[in-house]
């Protein structure tokens, strides 16, 4: 796909990831309908291209956000590339988590995408070449103790991701699945970042994974996995199991540790 003209629905666009994309998606001449619950973090972008993005409150939870979503692409003549880049993460076992954290990770993280890409389809389908971008996790192939819900909404959205793609394989609508490594980004709490440290993973600045998300775009690409060695583990993982389950046994004490700290609530994108 040329950059150069693509229409572009991306949510999440006000922080981490989102925003990176968007910085690189406009730099490249795209034009970028901006979805987040917040305009304060995107204006110096928009002040700095003021005819390539633009921004719209919703809240993709509900059918009303995700409608004026669709009214508002609709008003810019279609769209050709839908990125699905929302999401939230909360780190704590499975017992410490509030069940309102749950429900609200598998709706941003799996609901929405999944109901808004329902709503996009048409109009990508319209396109002359398209394509759907779902920005998931290496812990959408791993499960991981302290992420069982957040590991749970990515899985699903990798078999999303996977079944539409065959799903719309005789059409001109393409499916990219992102998976990145750990990014420094604020939906990471303290606990998260201090386990990242302790354990010396490996981390991606929010611009490093957007170049990477935008050079698979242009390439037409149907998976994009980040970071090495997490790309080995996503392998061994899969033909391997037990052998990750005895590795990842090690790191439980600490993640008990680290976890157990009063939950706090992260703003929602």
């Amino acid at each position: 796909m040329r950059l150069s003209e693509a229409r572009v629905v991306l949510t999440g666009a006000s922080g981490g990831i989102g925003m990176a994309i968007a910085e690189a998606l406009c730099s490249h001449g795209a034009e970028v309908l901006a979805v987040s619950r917040h305009r304060e973090p995107l204006m110096p972008l928009q002040a700095q291209y003021p005819h390539l993005l633009h921004w719209v409150k919703a809240d993709l939870t509900t059918h009303e956000g995700r409608q004026h979503v669709l009214m508002t692409a609709q008003a810019m003549e279609g769209i050709n590339l839908l990125i699905n880049a929302a999401g939230v993460n909360h780190f704590a076992m499975l017992e410490q988590l509030p069940g309102r954290e749950i429900d609200a990770m598998l709706n941003i993280n799996l609901h929405a995408p999944i109901l808004l890409t329902g709503l996009m389809l048409p109009m990508l389908r319209n396109a002359q070449r398209a394509m759907v971008v779902n920005v998931g996790s290496t812990f959408g192939s791993i499960g991981y103790a302290g992420y069982a819900t957040y590991c749970a909404s990515k899985f699903a959205l990798r078999g999303f991701s996977e079944a539409l793609r065959r799903e719309l394989a005789d059409t001109r609508v393409g499916v990219l699945y992102v998976a990145p490594r750990a990014t420094r980004t604020t939906m990471n709490s303290p606990a998260a970042r201090a386990l990242n440290t302790a354990l010396k993973s490996n981390e991606d600045d929010p611009q490093t994974v957007a170049a990477a998300v935008v050079s698979a775009i242009v390439g037409n690409q149907r998976e994009l996995y980040l970071g090495w060695p997490e790309r080995f583990f996503v392998r061994l993982n899969g033909l391997l199991p037990t052998v990750v389950d005895r590795s990842l046994r090690k790191h439980l004490p600490l993640i008990r540790k680290l976890s157990n700290t009063p939950f706090e609530e992260k703003p929602k994108p």
